[in-house]
Parts: structure tokens; sequence; C-alpha cells
């Protein structure tokens, strides 16, 4: 079965320079628990959550402005069968002027349907880009996870399940 990988889009009246500096401040918008470099190509860092979630991305695209690439090198999930199932994946923001705002395209190429973690990753991503993203972008706050705190129902269900 071929279906469309996850894609959200959102449009704000900041200016496509403000979009990408909020999106290479990656701490400030998905987790206070990264390491490493988040805003060089090439550079590659790790993401966590508690013992439920690891991924190890590397920076494959940096277009001042216009695009952002992650490769996913490799991915631990507890939850699913297939624990690295985000492995070889890519996480792409794509930033575009339209009708004098700005458009955020975020895509998670390789994220499927068929993916056990499907609906916990698409309910995050959506959390995460729609709200965390948007508010670091528009007031210069998110709202990333801090210190292995879930910030979704669905990672509170399941860090409570792994305890």
């Amino acid at each position: 079965m071929n279906t469309p990988d996850f894609k959200t889009t959102l449009l704000v009246d900041q200016t496509p320079k403000e979009v990408f500096e909020a999106i290479n401040n990656v701490r400030g918008w998905w987790s206070e628990e990264i390491e490493g470099s988040t805003c060089k190509q090439n550079e590659v860092f790790d993401y966590h959550y508690a013992d439920v979630h690891r991924a190890k991305m590397k920076i494959t695209e940096l277009v001042p402005y216009k695009k952002v690439v992650w490769l996913v090198l490799e991915n631990y999930f507890k939850s699913t069968k297939d624990k690295n199932e985000w492995g070889g994946t890519k996480i792409i923001f794509e930033i575009d002027e339209k009708d004098s705002k700005t458009q955020l395209v975020f895509t998670h190429h390789g994220l499927v349907s068929e993916y056990e973690c499907f609906d916990i990753c698409r309910e995050a991503w959506t959390n995460y880009i729609q709200n965390s993203l948007r508010n670091l972008v528009c007031t210069g706050k998110g709202q990333p996870n801090a210190a292995g705190k879930p910030q979704t129902e669905h990672e509170k269900k399941l860090g409570s399940l792994y305890k």
C-alpha cells in the first residue's frame, strides 16, 4: 500500500527568516533534551524522551529562509515491534511566502499510516508544529518537552506505560 507521508502546514505573519531561525531552535519547540548542534548542515543531533523514544538526526539540507531537512539516522521506539520505524525517513521544513505571509510546510517523508507509531507520531508532530513551533515563531516562546516531561497526551500515556 502506498500512502502519503505525514504533512502539516502553518501560515504566520512573521518573516521567512524568523520561521527559519525558530525551526533551527529545536530546543525551543521540540525538546530541551536535544544534544548537539541543530543549525549547521551535516551536523548530527540526538533527541530523546525518557526511555520511550530516541532518534539521531543529521541535517542534510539547510537553505537559509527556505528549507531544512533532517535525515533520521537512527531511531528507537520502546512501544513498537519495529523499534526503528523512523530510520531512514526525512523530516522536511519548507518555507515560502504566500499572500504576504510566511508558509511553513512540514513533511515527515516516510512516516506513513502503515507504521505502528503513526497515530501517536501524527498527534505529536501536529502539536509540536501547530502549537509549539507556531508559538515560538509568533511569541518567542514554544512549549518543548522539558527534562523528560511529556508534552502531548500520547506521550503522557506512553510514559506511564513504561515506568
